[in-house]
């Protein structure tokens, strides 16, 4: 007898969080999004829990967001104008099997995803200054897969004025 990973709608809306202020994205080159992984042991709290434990970290008032913010796509060329950090927390071993290094270019949108894998290891286990520094340094690491992408894909991107301007702002 197995467990059950039925896809809960109601319990994945809820867990799911995007930038949902659009106004605030217009100018933005970069965005966050975050989903905490479903996981069929866990009751409805725990996932809250591990929600409002992450969620400060990206949109609280020392939020990540907050700085990212300060970069507008316009300073940078006309064919990306949006890159996603999309953090993956604590996904399940079939969710990560889902996840690639780094999402396809959407000429439509103009936008790119970028998976940031959030776990006990690398983030829950550490002290806040480790939670800030790991986000820091994973969101520039990422930045080089990115900067592939727009070269292959030879998108008008000024991806080494991106990278030294979000290097700044992330210090």
């Amino acid at each position: 007898m197995g467990i059950s990973a039925k896809f809960n709608q109601k319990r994945s809306s809820k867990l799911k969080y995007a930038l949902i202020n659009m106004e605030n994205i217009k100018n933005n080159i970069l965005g966050c999004y975050f989903q905490v992984g479903f996981d069929a042991n866990l009751k409805e709290v725990d996932f809250m829990n591990i929600a409002n434990e992450f969620r400060p970290y990206i949109w609280g008032e020392e939020g990540i967001d907050n700085s990212l913010k300060k970069l507008n796509k316009l300073s940078y060329g006309k064919d990306l104008e949006l890159v996603l950090f999309q953090f993956y927390v604590k996904p399940t071993l079939c969710e990560l099997q889902r996840i690639k290094e780094i999402e396809s270019y959407r000429k439509k949108e103009k936008a790119i995803g970028i998976p940031i894998i959030v776990t006990d290891e690398n983030f829950f286990n550490k002290s806040e200054e480790e939670r800030y520094r790991f986000l820091k340094q994973f969101i520039l690491q990422k930045m080089d897969l990115l900067a592939e992408v727009v070269k292959r894909k030879k998108l008008d991107t000024n991806m080494e004025q991106l990278k030294i301007d979000l290097d700044k702002i992330l210090k």
